[in-house]
């Protein structure tokens, strides 16, 4: 395949696009000056769930315990100035616990109806937290309401209130009582995060700002009308063909069967992503254009959103566990690889 890296001018984006993505521009910068009084040293991680968000997608956050995963969604939700619910996982945890139920009462004008109670996937923003310590069939439950924003109960289908996005946090190091996320799930989250440990000095500066009286939290940023026109204006962000081009190779090198793959790839992969990993990489590619107030995606922007793309979406066989290879590795690889391919073609040397 012959990648042109010229790319065409950017002529269709309109005058009011402008003005949006300059407002777009304000409230990062606000969003990030407010949520740095209370979380350090993850500046990277907040633009890649401000990313996944304004993309319109859902983010799946791990990291070992007490790193904060879950005061980085409460203050990102208070930030955006939506609706938020949390839902602890339990082993015991059912379906209708997250849905919600219908149940019999008395009416106003005599006899007994069905009244429905929604459950807390009736939310703008949904913490799904330690989403890995309740059996399938619960996990299941969001699958419906994360692919199509709606939730069916009882034979009845519930619309859920945009803009809907589920973050939810899961812990890697405790295997007893965990249920491993299956793969049609793990593929409905855009991006896929890890949180490690901080900076010496940013985990003193943490230390100090949570053992101390705390302060009323800032007012928020933007409203939800707000965030739903961002969402809007990143679908409207620019993609050239040559862009889309790369961002195609770079997944369709994950899959062994392919002979585009890498040798890396027949040997340490199971399954590659699917082509929902190549739309996670172009709405992520779009969201970080618009978040650094560019009208067009470039193969930069690929390149970034390439390893939450797919950290998610490529399954390694037993050999690469053994031999110490992952997913974000083998993606740097490939990376690496098709950049200079592209390079090369771009020079003239085929």
């Amino acid at each position: 395949m012959q990648i042109n890296q010229s790319l065409p001018p950017v002529s269709d984006f309109s005058e009011a696009d402008v003005e949006l993505l300059e407002q777009f521009g304000d409230f990062k910068s606000a969003f990030l000056q407010r949520l740095s009084k209370n979380i350090f040293g993850q500046e990277k991680l907040l633009e890649e769930i401000l990313a996944a968000i304004f993309a319109g997608g859902h983010v799946l956050l791990t990291g070992v315990p007490g790193l904060g995963k879950t005061r980085i969604v409460r203050l990102i939700a208070g930030a955006l100035a939506l609706k938020f619910s949390r839902i602890q996982f339990t082993p015991d945890l059912t379906p209708s616990d997250i849905l919600g139920s219908s149940i019999l009462t008395e009416s106003l004008h005599g006899g007994r109806v069905f009244d429905f109670l929604p459950g807390p996937i009736f939310a703008n923003v949904v913490l799904a937290d330690e989403i890995n310590r309740t059996p399938p069939k619960t996990q299941a439950a969001l699958l419906e309401a994360m692919q199509e924003g709606q939730a069916t109960i009882s034979g009845k289908r519930y619309e859920l209130e945009p803009p809907f996005f589920v973050l939810a946090t899961q812990n890697p190091i405790e295997h007893e009582g965990a249920y491993p996320l299956p793969e049609a799930q793990l593929d409905r989250f855009l991006f896929s995060l890890t949180i490690d440990y901080p900076k010496a000095s940013d985990e003193v500066a943490m230390a100090l700002a949570t053992t101390r009286e705390s302060t009323l939290p800032d007012s928020q940023t933007v409203s939800r009308d707000d965030v739903l026109r961002f969402q809007g204006l990143v679908r409207r962000i620019i993609m050239p063909q040559q862009v889309a081009e790369y961002a195609t190779t770079i997944v369709r090198k994950t899959r062994p069967q392919m002979k585009i793959s890498t040798e890396l790839t027949q040997q340490y992969v199971e399954w590659g992503a699917g082509p929902r990993g190549t739309q996670a990489i172009l709405l992520g590619a779009k969201s970080f254009a618009a978040l650094d107030g560019r009208p067009a995606a470039t193969f930069d922007d690929v390149e970034r959103a390439a390893l939450p793309a797919l950290r998610n979406r490529v399954t390694l066989n037993y050999l690469a566990q053994a031999e110490g290879m992952t997913v974000d590795l083998l993606t740097c690889k490939i990376l690496r690889e098709t950049r200079a391919e592209l390079n090369a073609e771009s020079n003239g040397i085929h």
